[in-house]
């Protein structure tokens, strides 16, 4: 079998306010906490991955691809033959991803900086899939489109997406608990995009595939337990950096500072009921969502 066609290098990378608020704000707590949103993300990952429809020689998109661990194992799905395309906002992200590359030996890997809803896609991917990332695009529709234009006629998407915040209660239960001291994020507080439960509603999801040129939509709810910390120190200190309860925390600013400790004292109570010989472990659910470009 013939080596894949090079890949075209993106556009220059132009930064919106989302992706700056990413690599300014979100990055480094991403990277301090690697080592538990890796480890949860992927107990999604770990059940959608042997239903996908991609097999060696494919060519796949990684939209979103974060850290890249899903772009390696789909990269040994599709084996030498195949070749997978990371793409994300976050340089520093890209970083981890191609040293952890190097370091398996992997090298049908490409990963590069780009706007998923601008990067010039030519017809030729068999795949695309993404975990956790279509979530954040900024004009869902474009990109959604975008991708599509990246796939043969035929080709297959999977998105792994949030369902509703009350279904994640690793999310909900610290949010929760903060609000009782702090008030509520203003409408004019930074984000990284329409968030991390804009597409929980499949009738939303359904509109936005279809719209973008997608048939066959299917969804399949995905239950798994996450670590959210390895004892209740980290848990606490985890929840207060990242997700609905960090944004709350950090948009509080001084008045957060002055009630952290009774904010630690009221999480710890909270979380220690699922104190497990693993650590803290919370229910989490997904939506698989599936969709065919058919012409």
């Amino acid at each position: 079998m013939s080596s894949p066609a090079p890949i075209q290098q993106p556009p220059r990378f132009v930064a919106t306010r989302y992706t700056d608020f990413w690599n300014d704000v979100l990055v480094p707590k991403f990277i301090r906490w690697k080592h538990i949103v890796v480890d949860g993300l992927a107990q999604h990952s770990a059940q959608v991955f042997p239903t996908l429809e991609v097999g060696p020689g494919d060519r796949v998109i990684d939209a979103g691809c974060g850290f890249g661990d899903t772009t390696l194992e789909l990269a040994r799905i599709v084996g030498p033959s195949g070749l997978v395309v990371g793409l994300d906002c976050c340089e520093a992200f890209l970083d981890h991803a191609r040293r952890d590359a190097a370091r398996a030996g992997i090298r049908n890997a490409v990963f590069l900086e780009a706007d998923v809803e601008t990067y010039p896609f030519e017809p030729i991917h068999d795949f695309c899939f993404s975990r956790f990332g279509t979530q954040f695009f900024e004009d869902p529709v474009a990109a959604l489109c975008n991708v599509r234009a990246g796939l043969r006629p035929g080709g297959t998407m999977t998105m792994i997406v949030w369902r509703e915040l009350a279904e994640n209660p690793w999310l909900s239960i610290p949010r929760d608990v903060v609000l009782r001291f702090l008030p509520r994020p203003s409408e004019n507080a930074r984000t990284c995009g329409p968030g991390p439960f804009s597409m929980a509603d499949p009738d939303v999801v359904t509109r936005l595939l279809e719209g973008a040129g997608y048939g066959q939509i299917s969804f399949e709810r995905i239950d798994a337990d996450v670590l959210v910390g390895r004892e209740l120190d980290e848990a606490v200190e985890f929840q207060l950096a990242l997700g609905p309860a960090g944004e709350v925390f950090r948009e509080a600013e001084d008045e957060a500072t002055r009630k952290r400790t009774r904010i630690t004292e009221a999480l710890k109570a909270e979380l220690e009921p699922y104190l497990t010989p693993d650590g803290v472990m919370m229910g989490s659910s997904s939506w698989k969502v599936t969709a065919r470009r058919e012409r």
